[in-house]
């Protein structure tokens, strides 16, 4: 059979040309016979014309791919082999009916051979399926489009010893025996879905029960299935679930519709998680936890996770995109959803940072080169591309804006009206829009340019204080620089939270009129002024507060304002990124004087605002320890912009650190022991921070003194009584040149060969080593036996952490880290093209280099675009990236 997933001319998919189906399903029934090697696939289809597209009498054509179609039939009758035509991607009736109709068609498919892990494949013993985005057309023919919704019923039979677990969408129906030593189980879901949300998962599987209560009185029952042994790490991913269904009920209203919410973690996924309706399927890394196998990030992770995954019950499931141009409806809102779930029950601020750090880590590059993107895109060749983080986390920020536009008030009306009015529907940007500006009687058409346009605004502010008038005047202009396919762009609406902080605190501003001056100025225009009245002192200017646009900010600040900032801003976030805008000013200035040959040097003033943040116990020690962090390579990068040299930036960052190590030596050993934390594991908040602030600390010092730091991170890491200690340990050592490192690792890796969760953190940590040495150690392990192209978390661990977490050796001078993912681009991809494409966009940034390193990045690009029978998803990455 022709293999559809491989083409040299892919076409491409554009917004423009989107029209409705001309056929509906209402029901779908599905028959699965699991096996191997040959699973049989019954469908019947409850299909009529759309009524809203006139009726032609034309073709009908169905999505498919790997699939062999065994038998047709319409309305009972065997069709003609004249009256269908069957490619490698689809199935097409000539003429189909032009009245209500069904449509029966069997299929068989070879989970066992599906590598790609998209739509029905077997890895360890488990059948699992991931449809999102185009995968179920891999089960079945079907129109495989997110605004065909259907009413689904699945009977699932397989071998009884092989898969005694048998789950499917909605809630049970009926289970028995079936013939030759099979049982089956049938599972109905009420609520119409596209098919990107079908799900079924076989195998021996252990399960861990709870129920949960909702508003209004009714009982759910609650289930995660997991790899039998593995039940006593799913207490932490059980309790997190609950309170998500809590939170969504007090937050927004919304409570849980089904008789069962069941979540599967399997070990081999392409994903962290998909939300299939009452079935969400779980890379197991974001379900699985116990005080001596996770981490304090994993525990934050799989809490918001399972959150986000459970928020897509009603924002994303009840409530679909129309066409997958609209992915940032369902996941930029969700995303928005867990961020404020995890506000509101951890440290605000703290989390702000963190979700700011990975817009800026991640989202930022993507804007600023190749590979940017509208986050409502134009056009695509592969949709498996774009989930991205400009989809994802700027599609988050676009719906905090839109609340910060319109206020918390207006904002939940909106959300209330959105859930009523489109309830069961596949809705647009557009329509959410709607709601927006119904409920809140503002009109927001020129917001629709946050989802249409590429690119980071940067927003330049200067002010003027006059003191004999007490009036201050602040200027801003707006700028968004071209991206491909976007040369020329237009004003944005831009909230900005600010205030005006004298020496006293924050200072009380009036209008002309003598109102209260607003906290947040909306720019709307290319340039704007405002004058604000009755300042009694000259103030310093802290702008964007609480990160209140996804911009990039040139205001008119001192370094004295910064320090000032980092002691007095009321806003704690504003306190940390007048730290980070400080040292990341600095850091550039050494990095440059690297470049040119000239000494460094050291800053007393910063090290002293340091000490000062570090000594401050009225901040928690989880905010001490993001203040205490520098920023990273990659943010100096992004920085910086043109002509990066890697290992001027890295040294110049180690230079900082290991200053600050040793001008705050005495503080950071007293906050070492201090902050150390007696009794059982925990992975509260308060817990969590005062590891945060220890690991850090120890980073420092070992940045300081790696002799002494060596020895310190051997002694935690010996007498570590829980993982995010021995981890921190392990991180430290990791990037230090001491024979404590590879002690160290091989003492964990004698403990963790065991545990696949536990190897994937001893491949992550040595391929981030900072050393020459790291890129030979990197393809060693690819031969090692527990690395394996068809394990995407070996891959990510090793690979990603290698090319994503590493920028001195991935970008070492003779150019071989780039030999090296090109080679393990061309060897996965014909394994799993999803996780070689995301892996490929590592690459994204060439053109920033200094000319030796570009030309031979350019040269590996190429080499992979070169290569034989590409996937769609790696022709699209490179073509994007080399364009």
């Amino acid at each position: 059979m022709e293999d559809a997933t491989r083409t040299e001319t892919p076409p491409t998919t554009r917004l423009v040309d989107y029209r409705p189906s001309a056929y509906l399903i209402d029901t779908v029934f599905l028959d699965l016979r699991l096996a191997p090697r040959e699973t049989i696939v019954r469908s019947r289809l409850e299909m009529r014309p759309n009524p809203a597209v006139p009726a032609s009498g034309a073709s009908l054509t169905l999505d498919g791919e790997a699939l062999t179609l065994r038998s047709l039939h319409l309305d009972g009758a065997a069709l003609d082999a004249h009256a269908y035509t069957v490619t490698g991607e689809h199935l097409t009736l000539h003429q189909a009916p032009v009245r209500p109709f069904v449509l029966e068609i069997e299929t068989s498919c070879d989970p066992e051979a599906n590598t790609e892990l998209s739509g029905l494949y077997r890895s360890n013993g488990i059948y699992c399926t991931q449809c999102e985005a185009e995968g179920f057309r891999r089960i079945t023919y079907y129109l495989d489009r997110p605004d065909v919704l259907a009413v689904f019923t699945t009977r699932i039979e397989g071998a009884r010893d092989e898969t005694p677990i048998l789950l499917g969408n909605g809630n049970p129906k009926e289970s028995g025996r079936a013939a030759n030593g099979h049982h089956f189980a049938i599972w109905h879901d009420p609520f119409p879905k596209p098919c990107y949300l079908f799900a079924m998962v076989a195998g021996d599987l252990a399960c861990v029960d709870d129920r949960f209560t909702t508003a209004s009185g009714r009982d759910v029952a609650l289930r995660i299935y997991v790899e039998p042994g593995k039940e006593d790490r799913c207490g932490w991913a059980m309790d997190s679930l609950k309170r998500s269904m809590r939170w969504d009920e007090e937050a927004f209203g919304r409570e849980y519709d089904l008789d069962i919410f069941m979540i599967v973690a399997v070990s081999d996924f392409n994903m962290g998680a998909m939300e299939n309706k009452g079935l969400n399927v779980f890379n197991d890394k974001y379900v699985l936890a116990r005080p001596d196998t996770a981490t304090d990030a994993d525990y934050a992770n799989i809490e918001s996770i399972i959150a986000h995954e459970y928020f897509h019950n009603w924002t994303g499931n009840r409530i679909t995109c129309r066409d997958w141009f609209q992915l940032c409806l369902k996941e930029g809102l969700t995303v928005f959803r867990d961020q404020e779930f995890t506000t509101d029950i951890r440290s605000g601020t703290v989390k702000r940072i963190a979700d700011v750090r990975l817009l800026r880590t991640q989202q930022f590059p993507e804007d600023a080169g190749p590979l940017a993107h509208p986050v409502r895109p134009e056009k695509y060749i592969e949709i498996n591309n774009f989930y991205t983080a400009t989809v994802y986390e700027k599609g988050a920020e676009l719906v905090r804006m839109m609340r910060s536009l319109i206020g918390r008030r207006a904002f939940r009306a909106a959300m209330d009206l959105y859930f009523e009015r489109h309830d069961g529907e596949a809705a647009t940007i557009e329509q959410f829009l709607r709601c927006m500006e119904d409920a809140s009687g503002r009109e927001l058409g020129s917001f629709l340019r946050w989802y249409n346009q590429a690119g980071t605004p940067l927003v330049t502010v200067t002010t003027a204080y006059d003191a004999p008038s007490q009036t201050l005047e602040l200027r801003a202009e707006q700028t968004t620089p071209p991206t491909p396919g976007q040369p020329s762009k237009a004003p944005l609406i831009i909230p900005i939270a600010f205030a005006l902080v004298g020496s006293k605190g924050d200072l009380p501003v009036t209008n002309a009129d003598g109102t209260p001056a607003p906290e947040i100025l909306e720019l709307t225009q290319a340039s704007q002024v405002w004058r604000l009245h009755e300042v009694t002192e000259r103030p310093v200017l802290s702008i964007n507060r609480g990160f209140s646009a996804p911009i990039r900010l040139n205001a008119s600040l001192s370094d004295a304002d910064r320090l000032f900032l980092m002691g007095h801003d009321s806003d704690a976030f504003n306190r940390w990124e007048a730290g980070q805008i400080y040292a990341k000013a600095l850091l550039v200035k050494l990095t440059r004087a690297l470049v040119e040959g000239r000494r460094l040097w050291e800053d007393p003033a910063y090290s002293e605002a340091l000490r000062s943040s570090l000594l401050d116990d009225r901040l928690s020690p989880a905010l001490r320890a993001e203040l205490l962090t520098l920023p990273t390579e990659g943010d100096l990068a992004s920085e910086i912009g043109t002509s990066i040299e890697p290992d001027a930036i890295h040294l110049a960052r180690r230079h900082l650190s290991a200053y600050i190590g040793r001008s705050l030596r005495d503080e950071l050993r007293q906050a070492y022991h201090r902050h150390a934390v007696p009794g059982p594991y925990s992975p509260d908040p308060a817990s969590a921070g005062n590891r945060a602030l220890r690991a850090c600390a120890l980073t420092l010092l070992a940045a300081a003194d790696a002799a002494s730091g060596a020895q310190l991170a051997w002694a935690q890491f010996a007498a570590a009584e829980n993982m995010t200690e021995t981890f921190s340990a392990l991180a430290t050592l990791a990037r230090l040149d001491r024979p404590e490192r590879d002690a160290a690792l091989e003492q964990f890796y004698e403990r963790a060969k065991s545990d696949p969760l536990l190897v994937d953190k001893w491949l992550a940590l040595q391929a981030v080593g900072p050393f020459p040495s790291t890129l030979d150690r990197v393809r060693t392990l690819m031969g090692h036996p527990e690395f394996s192209l068809k394990k995407p978390n070996k891959v990510r661990a090793l690979i990603g952490s290698f090319a994503a977490l590493n920028p001195v050796a991935f970008n070492d001078r003779s150019g071989r880290g780039y030999v090296l993912l090109a080679d393990l681009l061309l060897a996965l991809d014909p394994v799993n093209p999803q996780v070689a494409a995301r892996l490929a966009g590592n690459f994204k940034s060439w053109r920033m280099l200094e000319p030796n390193r570009q030309a031979l990045a350019r040269r590996q690009i190429e080499r992979v675009r070169a290569g034989d029978s590409l996937s769609r998803d790696l022709v699209e990455i490179v073509g994007t990236i080399l364009a």
